[in-house]
């Protein structure tokens, strides 16, 4: 298994999607989630046109490293 060294900026943005996302879920019916909605949405941009996957680093795998390391962080 290949080990993968992201960027610290890619991967802070990639748990903060995570926490967010968790955040969305367990909000109240009535509170207003279009602000959480709209902040996975401007996470997701960063981190699909982030420059990381521009390098040979950028696989596909690596997509998978970034979710499952980033997820590990945000369950913390």
């Amino acid at each position: 298994m290949a080990r993968h060294t992201f960027p610290t900026d890619l991967l802070e943005t990639q748990t903060a999607w995570y926490i967010t996302y968790r955040a969305l879920a367990e909000a109240a019916p009535t509170t207003g989630a279009a602000a959480y909605r709209r902040r996975l949405l401007a996470l997701s941009v960063q981190i699909a046109a982030h420059p990381y996957w521009d390098t040979p680093a950028g696989t596909p795998a690596a997509r998978i490293a970034l979710k499952d390391t980033a997820s590990a962080l945000a369950q913390r």
